[in-house]
């Protein structure tokens, strides 16, 4: 049953500004930290497997807080879960700047990362609550937007930064801009209720998490987000001697990702969310492959399909459970994103590991300097083409499962039978 009155009295428009500058907020988290790893691995002496247990924390944070704020969205609602994210970001901010060491950088990391996934709790249900239809699949593109958006934004704010040897502190400081804007346009705001009314219960949120097309989705959203994530945040170390600047090629898959969701409404609608994650998984499967054999200028031209195969991955698949399986609610986006990003922090260390071992096996080669690393880089790349791999045939099977689902639908509508769940 859905709720004719879920906008009454909202400031739509105030709202989605302020989930967009929530975003910047964890895409500068994500990019200016991604900027820094070097210079962070020099001041603390860490190893690559170190610099991946805090890469963990991001990522560990952002599904506890997601789980918690889905559970709690229809009861403390989202005001406080955004609340709690303003105080997890600048507590997280101001822990990294002022870090003694490793674990004071764990800490203030854990800290970052739960902020980012108060975030996502808060503000998916919130658009999804705002409209319907496409207008619901643009704006949630266009919200994941600001994603990529303010990587680019990151990128290259860090590596101007680096270039003028303002030292990595000064880069942290920077985060704290978009989470202050964030805070003043949340603050005084009614939000929209649930649209659907089902979604307001714990029972039927579970109900529609107990279906097998969102344990499926499920698997893919881990695959997804590792394939999405991964790469990008170590893209500093991997690509380091590829012949290109590595934040530059951070900025050019962001630019692109941005671009591409900002009309990834009409696309969806023309392909559907299978269609388009289908298409997704091969040229992320492409792009990545591309990323390990190529460098100079051709580096630049793989990360463009790189960034044009995991664009849509994200808010398609959170739109493919707020339109598919709506009674999940809130509920049920949070844990589909924090399945993504759990999953993404457990790849941090081992991919760190990947790193180290291809390091070692390029210098037991005889390769040194230079030579040693990009080997190292370029190893390490190959073994995630294993990931969209794997999607490629997951998103083909949800392709002609949905397909066929459809066609059930529209037969059980032109009989008058009630059209099966999923």
């Amino acid at each position: 049953m859905e709720d004719k009155n879920f906008n009454a009295g909202v400031n739509t428009n105030r709202l989605f500004y302020g989930s967009c500058f929530a975003l910047i907020t964890t895409a500068f988290s994500f990019s200016l930290r991604a900027g820094v790893l070097p210079e962070l691995q020099e001041a603390f002496g860490l190893t690559a497997g170190q610099l991946g247990d805090i890469n963990m924390m991001w990522f560990l944070g952002f599904p506890i807080a997601m789980i918690v704020g889905g559970l709690t969205y229809h009861t403390i609602g989202p005001k406080r879960i955004m609340e709690f994210a303003f105080f997890a970001h600048t507590l997280g901010i101001l822990l990294t700047i002022f870090a003694g060491g490793y674990w004071t950088l764990i800490i203030s990391t854990l800290f970052i990362g739960l902020g980012n996934g108060c975030t996502e709790a808060a503000c998916n249900p919130m658009i999804a609550d705002s409209a319907t239809g496409k207008r619901m699949n643009t704006l949630m593109n266009r919200f994941h937007m600001w994603f990529p958006g303010g990587i680019v934004i990151g990128s290259l704010v860090s590596y101007f930064m680096t270039k003028m040897n303002l030292g990595w502190q000064a880069q942290i400081w920077i985060i704290l801009v978009p989470t202050i804007i964030y805070a003043y346009l949340f603050f005084g705001q009614k939000f929209p209720k649930p649209r659907v009314q089902e979604a307001k219960t714990l029972k039927g949120n579970l109900k529609g998490m107990a279906s097998p097309i969102f344990i499926f989705i499920a698997i893919c959203m881990a695959m997804t987000a590792i394939t999405e994530f991964v790469p990008n945040q170590w893209v500093q170390l991997i690509l380091a001697k590829s012949g290109a600047a590595p934040m530059l090629i951070l900025a050019l898959i962001s630019g692109v990702m941005a671009i591409g969701r900002y009309f990834g409404g009409d696309f969806v609608h023309k392909f559907d969310q299978t269609g388009v994650l289908l298409g997704s998984a091969i040229l992320a499967a492409l792009g990545i492959f591309l990323l390990s054999t190529q460098t100079g200028a051709m580096t630049y031209v793989a990360a463009v399909i790189f960034a044009l195969g995991i664009c849509y991955f994200w808010p398609n698949m959170i739109g493919f459970v707020a339109e598919k399986i709506p009674k999940s609610g809130a509920l049920g986006m949070s844990v589909i994103g924090a399945i993504g990003m759990f999953m993404t922090a457990n790849m941090q260390p081992i991919f760190g590991g990947w790193i180290d071992a291809a390091r070692e096996k390029a210098t037991s080669m005889g390769l040194s300097g230079d030579a040693m690393e990009l080997a190292t880089g370029q190893e390490t790349l190959k073994t995630m083409t294993l990931f969209p791999g794997i999607l490629i045939v997951l998103f083909t099977i949800l392709y002609f499962w949905m397909k066929n689902r459809n066609k059930t639908t529209a037969a059980d509508a032109t009989s008058g039978q009630p059209a099966t769940e999923l």
